[in-house]
């Protein structure tokens, strides 16, 4: 028999491309797909279920299906997507009821998969030039998203200690850059003038899209346990970032910066939570070495990473985007199970 994998969070940008690379495999058996919305790409043999987003019928979903592996790859990362209280019912609620269920005395799970983020490390004037996975972070840490991520990272090391017969993966992913994924700081790039702060240039790390998939994929199937920081090699000052994407920048004050950061918020122009404005002005960089000595090949360096996204931004330019298909669950099911479809 082959993997039975559960995927948390199929309506997300993660959650879909991960379940698109696991149905190219084919040692891969089940894949079942958990959310409170349909998934937004064309999946072939994911079984997507609707649940609610702290997984309170999880247990249940495992028993009923024998699933051997998760991917958690619901974390929320991005503060500018909802409000504390949601995050935190997502991310300490969601993850407790997932691990509950992971742990049960029955429970069929054998692996479990974490996509988590650097923003556990935080960014300050005392962080080291690298943070390795065991480094702690440096300052006490200020936002809601990070305060969530720590807290989800207790939870996991003790059901690793609680469960040992369950291979845990926790990955922390680098700033994310690429082709298709939307955040904070693509956003700020795609603007016609990029924010700084002013008289701060910080060393930046990014992740291409492909090589957060890869290393799940990677770490599913080689039963890869531990932590691991996910990031491509080397960094880039913040105006080097800029200039590769062929953008101006535009400082922000260095003092009452959270004000001003508010008046583009208002203004509609670009969101910047605290988390973002501490790394334009700190940056952040991580060891990748671990999961390179785990094996993992990386494809993209951090300066590779920002010329393929700026690449991507200048087509998009040129050529404009192309009309892309909206995937239909029920369109989908239409053309292939209904009788009035002409077939081969």
């Amino acid at each position: 028999m082959g993997k039975r994998v559960l995927i948390t969070g199929l309506g997300t940008f993660w959650g879909g491309r991960v379940a698109q690379a696991l149905e190219r495999d084919p040692s891969v058996e089940v894949i079942i797909g958990l959310d409170t919305i349909e998934p937004r790409v064309e999946l072939e043999r994911t079984e997507f279920v609707r649940a609610d987003q702290n997984y309170s019928i999880l247990a249940r979903i495992v028993r009923a299906t024998q699933v051997d592996t998760i991917l958690h790859t619901f974390l929320v990362v991005d503060s500018t997507r909802m409000t504390g209280r949601s995050m935190h019912e997502i991310n300490v609620i969601g993850t407790m009821n997932l691990l509950a269920a992971a742990g049960a005395p029955d429970s069929s799970v054998r692996q479990l998969v974490v996509k988590s983020s650097t923003l556990v490390y935080g960014s300050s004037d005392k962080d080291p030039t690298w943070f390795r996975e065991e480094t702690p972070r440096a300052s006490a840490p200020r936002t809601r998203v990070e305060r969530s991520l720590l807290e989800v990272e207790d939870y996991l090391r003790d059901f690793a200690e609680d469960n040992p017969h369950v291979v845990v993966s926790l990955l922390r992913f680098s700033n994310v850059l690429g082709t298709d994924i939307v955040t904070a700081l693509s956003k700020a790039l795609q603007l016609p003038v990029t924010p700084t702060i002013f008289g701060f240039d910080p060393a930046m790390q990014f992740v291409e899209e492909d090589d957060v998939v890869r290393s799940i994929e990677f770490v599913m199937s080689n039963q890869v346990a531990g932590i691991y920081n996910v990031a491509g090699d080397g960094r880039l000052p913040w105006s080097e970032v800029a200039a590769i994407c062929g953008k101006r920048t535009w400082p922000l004050p260095p003092y009452g910066t959270g004000l001003a950061a508010s008046a583009l918020d208002l203004a509609r122009v670009l969101e910047l939570p605290p988390e973002l404005l501490d790394l334009l002005r700190y940056g952040r960089g991580a060891d990748n070495r671990r999961l390179k000595r785990a094996g993992f090949d990386y494809r993209y360096t951090s300066a590779g990473a920002v010329e393929n996204f700026a690449e991507a931004m200048r087509l998009r330019k040129t050529v404009g985007d192309s009309p892309s298909y909206k995937y239909e669950r029920d369109v989908e099911a239409f053309f292939r199970h209904s009788p009035a479809v002409v077939r081969d």
